[in-house]
């Protein structure tokens, strides 16, 4: 059986002394996502000495992965980011769409299609 849903996975370089601004933008970014219906999950985890974080996302489907990507966490709060933090690596697993696969071009992603398993 295969599977609409979605996931994203993004590691994250935190710059030196930029932990407090980068702690504050991804609370922001949890509460915007936390109120999209078809986001299934969203957790950043973080590296015993807060210099490297990762980002592990849950989407219900293509219509939900795309809503987050034009969304505040991506719109607003991603360039936001980017001033305090590179990303190293961004894969998707699953068929994000064309909207959502032009916008990570631009950050080297690679995306893994469905192959064989099932979700619950």
């Amino acid at each position: 059986m295969s599977t609409g849903r979605i996931r994203l996975l993004v590691d994250i370089n935190i710059h030196e002394g930029k932990f407090a601004e980068f702690e504050a933008i991804v609370k922001q970014m949890v509460a915007v996502s936390e109120q999209e219906p078809g986001t299934l999950g969203y957790h950043f985890v973080l590296s015993a000495d807060r210099a490297r974080c990762r980002l592990i996302e849950g989407y219900a489907d293509q219509a939900a992965i795309t809503a987050h990507f034009a969304g505040p966490a991506v719109q607003q709060f991603v360039p936001q980011m980017m001033q305090v933090s590179s990303p190293v690596r961004m894969e998707i697993y699953g068929d994000p769409g064309a909207k959502v696969m032009a916008m990570v071009t631009a950050f080297g992603a690679e995306i893994f299609t469905s192959w064989q398993g099932f979700d619950r």
